[in-house]
C-alpha cells in the first residue's frame, strides 16, 4: 500500500480510462471483491459463460450467489441470446468473461442489463487493453477485474490482480474490502479481506505496462500472419482476425481455434515440437459434474470443446516460428 502500488494504480486507471484502479492479491479475489462491492448478495443469481476458468464461477459461489451458466457463440464469447433465456426474478447480475484477449458484444449485454435492471460486473482477466467500440474491457459495468497472473498478457512474477470502477461508492467499498475493511480514516468500517497487491509486484507491473502496447502490437501481427496462412483451411475455424470487425480491438492473449480431428492435429504438432493447449483442461464449468451446475442446453459450448485448442501465441515468437506452426498444420490436413 505504498508508492509503487499507488503509481501502478494511477497508470492502470489512465491506461484503461477508468476513474479508479485498485491492486489486489489476485484475479480471483478481484472478482469476489468486485461482486460484493457492486451489490451482489447471497441468494442472487449471476449469469456467466460456462467457457471460463473455474475462478469465475467460484467467485460467484463464495459471495453466496448462484452461478447460472450460459452458452457462447462462434467467437467463443458469452452469447446474449443465451443469457436472456437464463434471466429469472432472482437474477442480479451478468458476468461477461472477456476471453482470450477479446471483449464481448457489450452493446447486446448492456441492452439486456438495462431491460431487466441488472448489474454488469466483468471478468476481464485475459483482456487488458482489449476494446469494444473504443471502450476498454473492464470498464463497462459497475466494476471490472483484471488478472496479472504470469501467463497473462501483462504478467507479474506471482499472483496479482486489480479491480476497475468509475463509480465512487463502489470504489469506496473496494478500497475497504481489499484491506481488512479499513476505511479512508484507517478505521475498520466493515468485514474485509487481506487482499493487497504487493509493492514489488506493483513495481514490476508498472514497468512492464510501459511496453505493453508493443507486446499487443506484436500479438496482433502474429494473429494476422496465422490468418493469412491458415484462413483458407476449411478444417479450421479461426478467431476473428485483427481489423476484421470495426467494433472489436483484440489483444490476443490466446489464439484459440476450432479444428477438425483436433486430437490428431495436436499429436501431429507435438511430434513436430509445437506445443498446444486446450483451455481449462478440456472441460467447461458445467462439465465439472461434482459442482452440480446445469449446462444441459449449452449446445455450442459442448460442441466447441470437442474441437477447440490453442496454438502458440506470445510476443517472442518469430515470423519463422509462426510460419513453421502454420506449415505443420497445413501439412497435417494435406495427408
Amino acid at each position: 500500500m505504498q508508492k509503487d502500488l499507488e503509481e501502478f494504480e494511477a497508470n492502470l486507471a489512465k491506461f484503461t480510462s477508468s476513474k479508479y484502479a485498485f491492486g489486489v492479491a489476485d484475479g480471483t479475489a478481484a472478482i469476489v471483491i468486485a461482486l460484493k462491492a457492486s451489490g451482489v448478495q447471497p441468494g442472487d443469481e449471476v449469469i456467466l459463460p460456462s467457457h471460463t476458468f473455474i475462478a469465475t464461477a467460484s467467485s460467484v459461489h463464495f459471495v453466496g450467489a448462484k452461478p447460472i451458466l450460459a452458452d457462447c457463440g462462434p467467437d467463443h464469447m458469452l452469447d446474449a441470446k443465451s443469457v436472456e433465456k437464463k434471466i429469472t426474478s432472482k437474477t442480479r447480475a451478468i458476468l461477461p468473461v472477456q476471453l482470450n484477449g477479446r471483449t464481448c458484444n457489450m452493446a447486446a449485454l448492456q441492452s439486456l442489463a438495462d431491460k431487466h435492471g441488472l448489474l454488469i460486473v466483468e471478468d476481464a482477466a485475459q483482456a487488458l487493453g482489449s476494446k469494444f467500440n473504443g471502450k476498454c474491457a473492464g470498464t463497462f459495468g459497475k466494476a471490472g477485474t483484471i488478472s496479472f497472473y504470469p501467463a497473462k498478457t501483462l504478467g507479474a512474477f506471482g499472483d496479482a490482480g486489480a479491480v476497475l470502477t468509475s463509480d465512487d461508492e463502489t470504489a469506496k467499498l473496494v478500497r475497504a474490502l481489499r484491506d481488512h475493511g479499513r476505511g479512508e480514516d484507517n478505521e475498520i468500517v466493515m468485514w474485509g479481506y487481506n487482499s493487497r497487491l504487493d509493492n514489488i509486484q506493483a513495481a514490476i507491473l508498472n514497468l512492464k505496462l510501459k511496453y505493453y502496447e508493443e507486446d499487443v502490437s506484436r500479438r496482433r501481427e502474429i494473429a494476422s500472419r496465422y490468418q493469412s496462412q491458415l484462413g483458407e483451411l476449411k478444417q479450421l475455424q479461426l478467431p476473428p482476425a485483427p481489423e476484421s470487425e470495426k467494433e472489436h480491438y483484440d489483444v490476443f492473449q490466446n489464439y484459440e481455434l476450432e479444428a477438425d480431428d483436433r486430437d490428431g492435429l495436436r499429436n501431429y504438432l507435438n511430434e513436430a515440437g509445437v506445443g498446444t493447449l486446450v483451455q481449462w483442461g478440456g472441460r467447461a464449468v458445467h462439465h465439472m459434474k461434482k459442482l452440480g451446475l446445469d449446462g444441459s442446453d449449452l449446445v455450442y459450448t459442448d460442441a466447441m470443446f470437442k474441437r477447440c485448442m490453442m496454438i502458440p501465441m506470445h510476443p517472442y515468437l518469430s515470423n519463422d516460428d509462426v510460419d513453421f506452426v502454420s506449415e505443420t498444420i497445413r501439412n497435417f490436413y494435406k495427408r
